[in-house]
């Protein structure tokens, strides 16, 4: 006897939609969304597509119309509860375009709450493009399965972001000068990783932030890291010390 055809599909596309999910709701996709969805994917009535909201989780829907340029779907079931990724903020310096966006999808991948933007002495690219970070972050929560995006907050300066630092939540900060490694200090959530720009952090700076007592002094190695690197190396190794890559996370 054949077996049971999985439902639904591992092919299934996934897509947030900024607006409440539930029961009874039918979501209508448009824009550059249904354009996908119906002259690259294919889509047609009955076809299964899965939605988050960022509030609710994550949704079985499948097409109950299809237009020539939008689609009205039918939710069916819910079939994931809001996640809870664990309380690790990524504190970095914005470096050029194409290594910022991999900085931004990485971390979204690997689980971080929140995205910092921090703007140091040698900091290169001091604006960033808001909409095109945040499409970056839903892109890659889409792909990666998350139901929660994190928080794109707003650059910062440095100082400003030592002097609002939240009391309880550790620093670690990623200093090419030395300090201890990673992998050997255990730092739970709520915690922060914080990496420089290209050129580094200057002789000020390093001295504002040892003297701060949020913060602790982290290698990555015995290479020199470039700045992306550096990001998603030490965001790899707090998940797998602190965050929810064991299986009794």
């Amino acid at each position: 006897m054949p077996a049971t055809p999985a439902w639904p599909p591992a092919s299934t596309p996934r897509l947030f939609v900024d607006l409440p999910l539930g029961q009874g709701v039918a979501p209508m996709i448009d824009g550059a969304a249904a354009h996908y969805l119906l002259n690259v994917m294919r889509m047609k009535a009955g076809d299964p597509i899965l939605l988050f909201d960022n509030i609710s989780g994550e949704w079985l829907a499948v097409v109950a119309d299809a237009a020539k340029r939008s689609l009205t779907l039918r939710i069916e079931r819910q079939t994931k509860a809001i996640e809870r990724v664990p309380d690790l903020w990524l504190c970095f310096a914005p470096v050029k375009k194409a290594r910022l966006d991999w900085i931004i999808e990485k971390a979204t991948e690997l689980g971080v709450s929140r995205l910092q933007p921090v703007i140091t002495e040698r900091t290169i690219v001091e604006r960033v493009k808001r909409e095109r970070l945040e499409a970056q972050i839903i892109e890659a929560c889409e792909q990666c399965g998350r139901t929660a995006l994190p928080t794109l907050a707003e650059p910062v300066k440095l100082p400003q972001l030592l002097k609002d630092w939240p009391a309880g939540r550790s620093l670690l900060f990623a200093d090419e000068a030395g300090g201890a490694p990673l992998a050997s200090i255990d730092t739970p959530a709520p915690a922060a990783i914080l990496t420089g720009p290209e050129g580094g952090f200057t002789a000020r700076e390093r001295e504002l932030l040892t003297g701060h007592p949020a913060v602790r002094r982290i290698a990555l190695g015995p290479r020199i890291l470039r700045a992306e690197t550096a990001s998603i190396a030490a965001v790899g190794i707090w998940m797998a010390q602190n965050g929810d890559w064991s299986a009794d996370a």
